[in-house]
């Protein structure tokens, strides 16, 4: 018990987290996540889009106090009918939804007159993409017959990697892999995340879908290079307004937006890769 408070303390000093927190935390999103997916999908689906919309509100507060007016009663019910869509209708729900929410999120930076207009329409469409149609895919994955397979293959490449990824950069890493953008992220981490990321997504793969490990290494590659750069998009957010997190939501994590950075990036990677699993595999 003593090493693991110790070990706690290295991490939390490093890192600016608490392990054990964090650990606490993703245990019981993991729960939520494998539970309600097994059971009762829809509930799922609403655990998920209420994130997402947790997500989006940090993303609103952060730009509205750098003068980047977004509407969030406006982008929360542009966001849920786009994840609606995507989860009764599919990728043509999806696709109509999200490209009838940019007219109106532009239609609607008009009404506010044009000074501003370029940061506001912009910064509103970036809001609606992100996290509202990147997570799209996630209910793209949930909604299939096979839906607990392919979100338990998602969730556990992501997860080795995030986790995997956290450690080792915190315990060995000595190389910055973006120093201008996150100073925190190694070499020693990415390289870490991906070993890890490939042996779960390998098995995930073989026992959860039936297909080749290789495949699963393959996708681990794809995925943690989605990931990674999901994680740098999100740092460099934060960099520009000068936040440290998007929120304090999850103890050990920080806001909603740094849990969802990753599997916003990892989930279209995923959903190609079945995709073209379905037609050529």
């Amino acid at each position: 018990m003593s090493d693991l408070h110790s070990i706690n303390e290295a991490i939390n000093k490093r890192a600016g987290r608490s392990l054990i927190s964090s650990i606490l935390v993703g245990l019981v999103l993991l729960a939520i996540i494998f539970s309600t997916i097994a059971y009762v999908p829809f509930l799922f689906a609403v655990f998920v889009l209420a994130a997402v919309l947790l997500a989006l509100r940090e993303i609103s507060l952060a730009f509205n106090s750098r003068s980047i007016n977004i509407n969030f009663p406006q982008h929360a019910l542009l966001t849920t009918g786009v994840i609606g869509s995507s989860w009764f209708a599919g990728l043509t729900g999806l696709a109509v939804s999200i490209v009838l929410s940019v007219i109106a999120v532009l239609f609607l930076a008009l009404l506010k007159g044009t000074s501003g207009f370029i940061s506001n329409a912009t910064g509103g469409i970036f809001s609606l993409i992100y996290p509202g149609f990147l997570a799209g895919f996630i209910f793209l994955l949930a909604r299939s017959g096979d839906g607990f397979e392919y979100i338990a293959a998602l969730v556990i490449l992501v997860g080795c990697n995030d986790t995997f990824a956290y450690l080792v950069g915190v315990l060995i890493g000595k190389h910055p892999l973006a120093p201008n953008i996150s100073p925190k992220k190694s070499w020693e981490g990415f390289f870490g995340g991906l070993v890890f990321a490939s042996i779960g997504s390998a098995l995930a793969f073989y026992y959860l879908l039936d297909q080749d490990p290789i495949i699963g290494v393959l996708a681990a590659i794809c995925g943690v290079l989605a990931a990674t750069i999901g994680d740098l998009v999100e740092s460099a957010i934060k960099r520009d307004l000068a936040l440290k997190d998007m929120g304090k939501i999850l103890p050990g994590h920080g806001g909603m937006l740094d849990r969802l950075d990753s599997v916003l990036f990892v989930a279209p990677v995923m959903w190609c890769i079945i995709e073209l699993l379905k037609r050529f595999g």
